[in-house]
């Protein structure tokens, strides 16, 4: 009998490759094709980046980012939107934004596609929680609802219009009820 061997790729070894469409991220060893963005996801992921910063960035409080990688606690993930409070924005030599963010974000926002593994999105949001970030969305379009994850705390599902989304405190700033969020989806 031939046995095979198959090498595990590093981290390292991971982020030396291109980049690929659909987005790869790197957890717990393997690599993991995230769905690409449909509809749904991708009206709430827009208007939700534009919403979050008309509220923060002015102040210079923070910056809500789209699609971005974070590598940080032996992974590589992808969140549907990171925001990272002002003075955590990384930045190169000429004070412009950094390309490679190889930290938690202070806040994590996944948006669930259809198809997609709520279990492998979930401990995305968990591993950024346990490794320093103050709060997680889960937001699933066809439920209607959203699982806040606040870091130390119970898990909270939203459902009711009248909801106000929890925040991080640093983000105060920033208010969205369940209604406002999933008025978006309304062409």
């Amino acid at each position: 009998m031939v046995k095979s061997l198959i090498q595990a790729l590093t981290l390292a070894e991971f982020l030396e490759l291109p980049e690929t469409k659909p987005i790869q991220e790197y957890i717990n060893g393997q690599i993991i094709n995230k769905p690409m963005p449909r509809g749904k996801h991708s009206i709430i992921q827009g208007s939700l980046v534009a919403a979050i910063n008309n509220a923060i960035r002015p102040q210079k409080i923070g910056l809500a980012l789209p699609e971005l990688r974070c590598t940080f606690g032996n992974r590589s993930i992808v969140p549907d939107i990171v925001i990272f409070s002002w003075s955590r924005i990384p930045v190169d030599n000429n004070g412009d934004i950094a390309n490679i963010f190889d930290s938690y974000p202070d806040w994590t926002i996944e948006i669930l596609s259809p198809g997609q593994n709520q279990t492998l999105v979930t401990g995305n949001i968990l591993h950024c929680l346990n490794h320093g970030s103050s709060c997680g969305w889960l937001i699933d379009p066809e439920s209607r609802s959203v699982l806040v994850y606040p870091s130390n705390k119970q898990p909270e599902l939203l459902q009711s219009e009248s909801d106000i989304i929890t925040v991080p405190d640093i983000f105060n700033d920033f208010k969205l009820t369940i209604g406002e969020l999933f008025s978006w989806l309304k062409i």
